[in-house]
């Protein structure tokens, strides 16, 4: 079996060392995202999502980025207290990332990488593009970023991908 979501090891946005191993046996969705974009309303869509579907083992994974349009530029610390404020986010968020270019986060790479990913790769297009993965770690879907957290599709997949 190839590698999984499971295998990698990111920071929280508290600075602290996080194995996404402890997400095994839980549906995620990984999202990339900014303070400062057209799309930053989704944070709201995101934390319904949370709320709805967490005791069923369901989590949001945010990652914020500063790669498109310049649209994240605060400090984790900034970005946290943000989201707290504006959307009442308490889904797991982690430190800021690169998602395209060089030095871009390795779990990044391998969520848009074709060889790992052959169904969903692909670079990422904007903020909040997001990616559903499996209890295993495997990703199941993909929504871009024009695709609100809450719609019908993004909802029946998490539910989909929770029954399984």
């Amino acid at each position: 079996m190839g590698k999984t979501i499971h295998d990698f090891t990111v920071r929280t946005i508290d600075g602290q060392t996080k194995s996404l191993g402890d997400y095994a046996g839980k549906v995620l969705l990984v999202v990339n995202v900014a303070s400062e974009c057209g799309y930053t309303p989704q944070y709201a869509g995101l934390q319904a999502l949370h709320e709805a579907y967490a005791r069923q083992g369901f989590a949001v994974l945010g990652f914020p980025a500063n790669d498109f349009g310049a649209q994240e530029p605060g400090t984790e610390a900034d970005i946290k207290a943000f989201c707290t404020k504006n959307y009442g986010v308490t889904f797991d968020m982690f430190a800021k990332v690169r998602v395209k270019g060089e030095g871009m986060e390795p779990l990044f790479g391998w969520l848009q990488s074709a060889e790992s990913n052959p169904k969903f790769g692909g670079a990422i297009k904007w903020n909040f593009g997001k990616f559903l993965v499996g209890k295993t770690g495997e990703v199941l879907a993909r929504f871009e970023h024009k695709i609100e957290p809450t719609s019908a599709d993004l909802k029946a997949a998490v539910e989909k991908a929770i029954a399984s």
